[in-house]
């Protein structure tokens, strides 16, 4: 690209910043765009931009920078603070004092400005042991959040491989080595976790005494310092050259240093892990059929502010080339960003932005091209960090995320007029009841186009993520055209508005993967990094020939011990391979149990107990296995251990119960899970709504809901697999909170046919009938768009829409369910729980080595750490719902949203488990079904269903010689 091609590529990102026509130079100063492209944007769009960190910016962006350094000791806190704080000296090495903040409070400091204007802040701090998860602080002056941004601010913990050399397992595959956090003092400049702004933030400061505080929101930290500078100014590759030549400093001639990638020294994330890539022959270290651990990267070194850091022992000084063999095959038709820092500082500003294009194979990339750049290095060891970065992608993400919410803010006003099912006959005549509706279609249309040309022209091709905006301009210029068709098109421009934010989600996440990198002089030649035609036949004939030798089913160590078990596992193999190795790393050393640990399919595992070749100990298993199996003498009773309460205490009762039956116990739980109420602040703000206590609030809140024609979620299952339907998770609520149960206390019939049960029955149902509630949704899509802007879902949604949905971040929360006023004025919130859990078989062959290995996995510490493990390998996305009483309480949950959690566990019930009882959720869903859809007397439809579900518990009571 020529450099007037480059001038022009750069004007048009400026013209396309999110909500406002000013963009803001390096210096923090506004510069304003007259192009026409932009227009001006809505009052809808203007909302939106509302406590930016842009409308911040242009608020003080004529604010001078004063040069000045404002140092302000950690432990010389506000005794005002609120909070007690612990001062330590020389904690973890420091040269004097430092104050300890926990995980929740607000500390706060008086700092003496002399100089009103603009400064940056820089952060001395220590991640003090927690969660393992990454340290969440707000900030504010003079008790007020300055802009959206600096209410969630990250610093990082640091992580490593726990062994320096990979370790291989009896059969020749290498295992993956443990990420463990390896904390040490660091300065971090405080900037925008979502990585939307890639200079730092800058803090409007009045001359005088100001109150700095931070306040906690998840783990703790030490903090030595604080300060307020002014973040330099990063030179030029040009500026550098002609330092080089000032200094006379000459290229390098024989050094050539290529480290493998996969032996980082340090990371900000236990996801970043080392991998096993087979992809290539051409990749090292290389095997046909083992497993070797030799790439680092992939699709989780992808979110911005995530780096990877290496030392290099340069031999000599002068000047170097840097290449990288890399793969970037992810993203097609945008491209990855990494910024690179020698020893903490650019080299220059070139490398603030490390463009890497889409590749299908492996590519050795010299960082400069043809004409590499020539990195000055001294003797000795340089430690070399890449870090996401969405360079010029940002403010397209950030125009994106703003067309998002203005067009979904528009969704909903049109939405308060037609409803979700419009009448196609009716004309609504929207362009006069919203009046700047055309308007908003013509501005978003013309910005979304300008964000898709750019894309086009970077990276020459009109891809998927190119199409995906180009069809909603379409539609919207159409709609602005003919306003008359609005209202029939309300379904296609949802689903392409939802598209957009699935665009944001995609081109916001930057993977790349590594093999190494080559610090060199520039004339040395570089290794090649495709294979060679010969070496791909070989690879292929001989991987042919292995697919028919290894056992791919067995996780990590085979070697039986004296003592052995075998335990299946059916969720997958990550899963299975984390456990595999925390079992060979603590289990089996402190116990003498080897364990088989094998990869099954779910169901493969009744046909194998019937024939005699099951295992010792079934996991990750439905709750009603364990007692279905124990009506035929398949599985063991655990009460019969003398240490069987103590392990129980681990738990709360509602997680037993679906395993007790008969007095005795069948089963441990490992996850619970159970509904919460999910609702979006901004959307229930604007109607003047505050979440419901109790369902008598709830008919008020559905009332204003639908007058805006939005509504309210209850969980409905999906009938596709009727057979195995628990009783569904909305009549439960209503039933134990009015003291209702499902079974009779001997458990030999059924027990809605008492007049509380018909009496909830038919409240449920008239949440469908009389208040038309929707009976098939996908509710957290739907809670994104703010159709349904509150509803109850399981907890851990919350987990999908952290990661999901980024352009609602911090505009939701969850609390505890609904609940039912008591006689005594108390409010009962109780709600049903669904547990996963891990059964001992009762032909086990060693039933105490299996005891041994239940109540090591069940364990707080074990649970901690495969839940950490877990979110560590797949993201926030798999938080680990674990039963353990303690071990949730260890997870990095933040400290509000736990407290939320911990309200609502206390009112957890569990289902009993009963012979027949499979009927019960069943036949519940078809008589909700029947009055929902054929207008039946929901008293008629549920009392003619309790005919099948009491006969199928005689049935079966009988089968199984239990009185009736």
């Amino acid at each position: 690209m020529n450099i007037r091609i480059r001038n022009i590529a750069i004007i048009l990102v400026v013209v396309l910043l999110a909500g406002t026509i000013w963009i803001f130079n390096s210096s923090g100063q506004p510069v304003h765009s007259d192009s026409p492209a932009v227009g001006k944007f809505t009052a809808a769009a203007q909302d939106a931009e509302e406590g930016s960190y842009e409308a911040y910016l242009k608020q003080h962006g004529d604010a001078p920078r004063p040069d000045r350094e404002i140092r302000i000791e950690g432990e010389s806190y506000s005794p005002g603070s609120g909070d007690v704080f612990e001062v330590k000296q020389q904690f973890e090495g420091l040269d004097g004092a430092a104050v300890i903040t926990q995980e929740s409070g607000t500390i706060s400091w008086e700092v003496p400005v002399p100089e009103s204007g603009l400064y940056n802040i820089r952060v001395h701090y220590y991640p003090v042991e927690g969660k393992s998860s990454s340290i969440e602080r707000s900030l504010s002056i003079n008790r007020e959040v300055p802009f959206k941004g600096a209410d969630t601010l990250l610093f990082d913990r640091v992580w490593g491989n726990r062994e320096e050399v990979i370790k291989q397992d009896d059969r020749g595959n290498d295992l993956r080595p443990r990420q463990v956090e390896q904390p040490v003092w660091q300065s971090t400049v405080i900037a925008d976790s979502e990585g939307f702004y890639e200079e730092p933030y800058a803090f409007y400061l009045e001359q005088g005494n100001q109150t700095l505080s931070l306040t906690a929101l998840r783990e703790p930290m030490a903090i030595d310092y604080i300060e307020l500078f002014q973040d330099r100014t990063v030179r030029s590759y040009a500026e550098a050259k002609q330092e080089y030549e000032t200094k006379g400093l000459q290229p390098v001639q024989e050094p050539y240093i290529e480290v493998q990638a996969e032996a980082a020294s340090a990371k900000s994330s236990p996801t970043l892990y080392p991998l096993s890539d087979r992809s290539s022959p051409a990749v090292v270290p290389y095997a046909v059929s083992n497993l070797r651990i030799n790439t680092i990267g992939g699709v989780n070194w992808k979110l911005p502010g995530q780096w990877i850091e290496w030392e290099i022992d340069v031999p000599e000084e002068g000047l170097y080339r840097i290449a990288l063999k890399e793969k970037q095959n992810q993203l097609r038709g945008v491209y990855a960003n990494r910024s690179l820092t020698i020893d903490g500082e650019y080299p220059f500003t070139e490398m603030k932005q490390i463009r890497f294009n889409y590749s299908p194979g492996w590519q050795m990339n010299v960082l400069g091209g043809e004409e590499p750049y020539l990195f000055h290095l001294t003797e000795g060891t340089h430690k070399l960090r890449l870090t996401v970065t969405l360079g010029d992608i940002a403010p397209l993400v950030r125009t994106v995320q703003s067309s998002v919410l203005t067009l979904n803010e528009m969704y909903r006003n049109i939405l308060a007029i037609t409803s979700n099912n419009p009448d196609k006959f009716r004309d609504y005549q929207l362009e006069k009841r919203i009046p700047e509706m055309t308007k908003v279609f013509r501005e978003q249309a013309e910005i979304i186009r300008g964000v898709g040309e750019y894309l086009e022209q970077a990276t020459g091709e009109r891809s998927d993520k190119v199409s995906v905006l180009y069809s909603m301009v379409t539609q919207l210029e159409d709609m602005a055209k003919h306003p008359d068709t609005v209202a029939k098109r309300l379904v296609s421009f949802k689903t392409n508005v939802g598209g957009l934010g699935t665009w944001i989600l995609s081109v916001r996440e930057q993977p790349l993967t590594l093999d190494s990198l080559v610090v060199s002089a520039p004339d040395k030649p570089l290794p090649s990094a495709q294979a060679t035609f010969f070496q791909k036949l070989k690879h292929e004939l001989r991987a042919y020939g292995a697919s028919y030798t290894e056992d791919y089913d067995s996780i990590g160590n085979v070697t039986k011990n004296q003592k052995a078990i075998t335990v299946w596992i059916s969720t997958g193999r990550d899963q299975a391979q984390v456990m595999k190795s925390m079992i060979d790393d603590t289990f089996t050393p402190d116990s003498g149990i080897s364990v088989a640990l094998r990869l099954v399919p779910p169901n493969i595992l009744l046909p194998a107990t019937l024939a005699g070749e099951g295992p010792d100990v079934a996991m990750q298993i439905g709750e009603d296995l364990p007692v279905n199996y124990a009506m035929r003498k398949a599985s063991a009773d655990l009460s019969q251990f003398a240490d069987f309460k103590e392990v129980a205490d681990r738990f709360r009762d509602s997680a037993l119960t679906p395993y007790k039956y008969n007095g005795s116990v069948y089963g441990l739980p490992e996850q619970q899970i159970f509904p919460m109420l999910f609702y979006r602040k901004d959307i229930l703000q604007e109607l003047g709504l505050e979440p419901p206590a109790t369902w008598e609030e709830v008919y008020n809140v559905v009332s204003v809901l639908q007058r805006h024609n939005l509504e309210f979620y209850l969980p409905l299952e999906d009938t596709l697999n009727n057979a195995t339907l628990v009783p569904n998770a909305a009549f439960t609520m209503l039933l134990y909170q009015n003291g209702g149960q499902l079974y009779t206390d001997d458990q030999k019939r059924s027990a809605l046919n008492s007049e509380t049960s018909m009496s909830e029955f038919n409240k449920w149902t008239q949440f469908y009938t009389n208040y038309k509630f929707p009976v098939k949704v996908d509710f957290p899509n739907r809670f994104r768009t703010g159709e349904i802007p509150i509803g109850i879902a399981d907890y851990t949604i919350y987990n999908s829409l952290t990661v999901m949905a980024p352009e609602i971040r911090n505009l939701w929360e969850f609390t505890v369910v609904p609940g039912t006023k008591q006689a005594d004025g108390t409010v009962d919130h109780s709600v049903a729980s669904h547990t996963t859990g891990v059964m001992l078989l009762e032909n086990a062959k060693d039933k105490d080595s299996s005891w041994e290995f239940m109540k090591w996995w069940t364990d707080k510490d074990t649970q901690v750490q495969y839940g950490r493990e877990m979110e560590g390998l797949m993201g926030a996305a798999a938080r680990y719902p674990t039963a353990n009483i303690e071990a949730l309480e260890e997870l990095p949950w933040p400290v509000k949203d736990y407290k939320e959690l911990e309200s609502q566990w206390q009112w957890v019930k569990g289902n009993p488990q009963v012979p027949g009882g499979y009927f019960t959720g069943r036949h519940l869903d078809n008589a909700f079904r029947k009055v929902v859809n054929g207008n039946v007397n929901p008293r008629e439809a549920l009392s003619d269903y309790l005919i099948y579900i009491n006969d199928e518990i005689q049935i079966k009571r009988k089968e199984f010689k239990l009185p009736y």
